[in-house]
């Protein structure tokens, strides 16, 4: 991304993203995690992958309008 924009979440779905990770440590690798430690895991995917994420989905964005003008032009008499 061009400037470093913080991905900001209401509380209520953050809240829910920590209950998230802390559920798939307990029954996928059947640790206990603290609301602590998942609030950290949840900042490293916001803050190093979710950018990546992000700009995958701005591409195919990208990809998939460039394809539509295409198609528009085969409109044209």
């Amino acid at each position: 991304m061009k400037g470093k924009c913080k991905i900001e979440l209401e509380k209520e779905k953050r809240d829910e993203m920590v209950a998230d990770i802390r559920s798939y440590f307990l029954n996928e690798r059947g640790e206990e995690i603290g609301q602590l430690a998942s609030g950290f895991i949840l900042d490293f995917i916001i803050d190093k992958l979710a950018p990546e994420f992000y700009n995958q989905g701005v591409m195919d964005s990208h990809k998939y309008m460039g394809e539509r003008v295409e198609d528009m032009l085969s409109l044209m008499k």
